[in-house]
């Protein structure tokens, strides 16, 4: 039944007046297929209100802390935190680590800013995170001995699923103090990629300006004999915004995935797809997400960055260089073209639709944590917002799937045509 971890028994009534069943459920795989072998049956709590809340908004202190990468949202989630906690339930004392998960120590970190509905008025019209942000883990006696000692009752982590295994890691070392911590995540990531949920923040986002940039990119192209525009955006694990952005803007002519691994070099590498594409129409755009082409860059040392993940080798400029030096060795005149905007795009402030969504993850997440729930994220699936045990939700990643809708929709518009295989 995947049951949410309670710190006790839920006694003081609820200012709100609407609730949500603990027994209602969501099925993970609604979809049946006949002689098919049974999905696993995942069902999900159901995020919502409580009627019996754990916590005593007049002495509860909330902690909010912002980890990883920018995304767009960032701002959106820290007001929504911090205005239904305030003006929802009535707690009055919160507060904003500065600097990710590094702003738990002390010894390390600035002091925690006072977090208020006026100091939050204003911060969802601006990228990035007002408590600003960093990669790389803590020493979590170090910080349960901080949250303990400024009397944290509740804590939420905004970021991937790195964030909530570290938020985890907090949790547990509260439980073995005998310490009554809630611990609930936001789940963060521009890429898409995290399980148990349908969208991220930030998604839609990013969508729509590496659009923009292609609508340049493929200009840029168009406007010289044999242009070639190579465009480079996020997804180190997963293509959604590759696949999304090609879709949105209609001007793709090749799109490189982390699910999909190709051939370069031969007859029907992607090289010579390139070069027929060039001779017959004078023009192609190229967009690759981080993490694709990962298999044909050999020889130097694996790098990791802060939070111990492997980072990806440079994809983009390794297919300039080999772009470069086949179409010289073919002795084909070509103007190219590297774009990348990534950074550009992460840090713009979310569009309409993310704040949306940034606002519903955040008040479940008070919802969850009031209630006394901990170590659990807040899911989305369809259209249902839910409580993911963390443990679950950072057991396993999201990635395109190749039969859906979505990937058909890319190889239809793009048209691409060379060598390439299911990872």
């Amino acid at each position: 039944m995947n049951d949410i971890p309670v710190l006790g028994t839920a006694r003081f009534p609820s200012p709100l007046t609407y609730f949500v069943s603990d027994q209602a459920r969501v099925l993970s795989s609604p979809i049946i297929t006949p002689n098919a072998p049974p999905a696993e049956d995942i069902r999900l709590e159901i995020a919502g209100p409580r009627e019996k809340l754990f916590f005593d908004a007049r002495t509860t202190r909330a902690a909010i802390v912002t980890c990883g990468g920018l995304c767009p949202g960032l701002n959106n989630v820290i007001r929504s935190l911090v205005r239904q906690l305030y003006h929802g339930y009535g707690v009055r004392e919160i507060l904003g680590f500065v600097g990710g998960y590094q702003g738990l120590d002390p010894w390390r970190g600035a002091e925690p800013i006072p977090l208020t509905p006026e100091f939050v008025d204003d911060i969802h019209k601006d990228g990035g995170s007002a408590l600003k942000t960093s990669r790389g883990p803590v020493d979590t006696s170090i910080a349960v001995d901080n949250l303990i000692r400024r009397k944290i009752n509740i804590l939420f982590v905004v970021g991937g699923d790195g964030t909530q295994r570290g938020g985890l890691a907090l949790l547990n070392e509260a439980r073995q103090r005998g310490y009554a911590l809630s611990v609930v995540g936001v789940p963060k990531t521009i890429d898409n990629d995290v399980a148990f949920v349908s969208r991220t923040f930030g998604y839609v986002t990013a969508v729509q300006e590496a659009t923009q940039a292609l609508m340049g990119a493929h200009t840029e192209a168009h406007s010289v004999h044999n242009g070639i525009s190579l465009v480079k955006i996020m997804g180190r694990h997963a293509g959604f915004i590759a696949a999304g952005a090609t879709i949105a803007s209609q001007e793709v002519n090749f799109t490189l995935v982390p699910e999909v691994p190709f051939v370069l070099d031969g007859e029907n590498g992607f090289l010579e797809a390139l070069r027929k594409r060039i001779l017959k129409r004078a023009h192609a755009v190229i967009l690759v997400a981080e993490g694709a082409g990962q298999h044909l860059i050999t020889g130097g040392k694996d790098e990791y960055d802060a939070s111990g993940n492997l980072k990806s080798k440079d994809i983009g400029l390794f297919l300039r260089e080999r772009i470069d030096a086949y179409f010289k060795q073919k002795g084909i005149p070509f103007t190219l073209r590297y774009i990348d905007p990534s950074y550009l795009i992460r840090s713009v402030p979310a569009c309409p639709e993310d704040g949306v969504l940034c606002d519903f993850f955040a008040r479940n997440a008070v919802h969850a944590a009031m209630a006394g729930k901990t170590g659990l994220v807040i899911g989305h699936q369809h259209d249902v917002f839910t409580h993911v045990p963390t443990e679950l939700l950072t057991s396993q990643k999201k990635q395109m799937d190749l039969n859906s809708p979505e990937w058909h929709a890319v190889l239809a518009t793009t048209g691409q045509n060379f060598a390439a295989f299911p990872g």
